[in-house]
């Protein structure tokens, strides 16, 4: 009964509004990344398989880490398209639409989670286009959609990694992320939204150090370089490609000032959901007890826990995204 919930939660759709694109056409979506674009992949021992996940929509967890909906459900809402099926229910829900591939917690190299990095996930895609589940002709009018939010650094200097190496170490996440969006095109993908990194010292991981008052300008650094050779990276490959890079340091950052001043929000840089000390986070329970708190009112929170948008956080993001989605849809695919 559980997993009928789970599933038919899934199948829900997102409202389409101001879609770029005509509903009727046979445009695909597919994602590969991590949490910011994970609508259900990762194992139901995940935590956005637990409440309070899913609070705000569906109603139940399922599989988003936020109260709602992440990206990736914007991103197909913008191309007229239910979100794409996540890949481990590929063969319970329709995949007409796509396939998302994406598990939070990854990311383009090995990290702490034992799932699929992004070079797997693109095998995983590969393999089903050797099974004829997809065709070339399928591919023509289809997107791919990129996320790579940061678990590479967070692993590298939890592994004990220097900062003096860590200039080297994103040089090398930049060049195997680089590596992969151009086997994705070479699979037949003809366009391609990556994301470019968020100001990841504005997340309240980092944020809480500083009473959720400020960002930490040092870790913003990482994501400012990560940005600069990726678009650096982007513009060398193949001309006749359709590459976006959309950036997220910006939409982030202009999306958090309008939020802060419509909302009245005190606290912008403070998660809706926390535990109730520092050794619990959202989510977390112990001896059937909650062991976090969640806030009155999520729709006036922008993060939703210590690295994730809320929903309405997502919304807002999106809306100064506009005018780089749109690029998407330009010429025709």
């Amino acid at each position: 009964m559980k997993k009928c919930r789970i599933v038919l939660s899934l199948m829900v759709p997102f409202p389409i509004t101001g879609a770029y694109v005509d509903a009727n056409r046979s445009i695909k979506l597919f994602v590969f990344g991590d949490s910011y674009v994970d609508t259900g992949n990762r194992n139901f021992t995940a935590r956005s398989w637990k409440r309070p996940y899913g609070i705000t929509f569906p109603g139940i967890p399922a599989g988003h880490f936020s109260d709602g909906h992440v990206f990736t459900d914007y991103m197909a809402s913008r191309m007229g398209i239910k979100s794409p099926t996540p890949y481990r229910f590929r063969k319970l829900i329709p995949i007409k639409h796509g396939i998302n591939f994406a598990y939070g917690g990854t990311g383009v190299f090995d990290t702490l989670v034992a799932a699929p990095n992004m070079t797997k996930q693109i095998d995983l895609f590969e393999q089903l286009l050797e099974e004829k589940i997809y065709t070339r002709d399928d591919l023509k009018s289809s997107i791919a959609l990129v996320s790579v939010s940061g678990n590479d650094y967070r692993i590298y200097l939890a592994r004990g990694g220097s900062l003096l190496g860590l200039p080297a170490y994103i040089v090398s996440v930049v060049n195997r992320l680089g590596l992969d969006l151009q086997r994705i095109h070479d699979l037949g993908v003809p366009k391609l939204a990556v994301m470019g990194m968020q100001p990841l010292g504005c997340l309240p991981e980092f944020t809480m150090e500083y009473s959720y008052e400020i960002c930490n300008s040092t870790v913003n650094l990482v994501a400012l370089f990560h940005n600069l050779l990726l678009t650096t990276m982007v513009e060398k490959l193949k001309p006749e490609s359709k590459f976006v890079v959309l950036d997220m340091y910006d939409a982030f950052t202009s999306a958090m000032k309008k939020f802060e001043s419509e909302t009245e929000t005190s606290k912008l840089l403070r998660p809706c959901c926390t535990g109730i000390t520092s050794e619990y986070r959202c989510g977390d329970v112990k001896n059937w007890e909650k062991k976090y708190n969640v806030c009155r009112v999520p729709k006036l929170a922008f993060f939703w826990d210590s690295f994730h948008p809320t929903q309405a956080g997502w919304d807002a993001i999106v809306s100064e995204l506009g005018s780089s989605i749109v690029s998407l849809f330009q010429t025709e695919l």
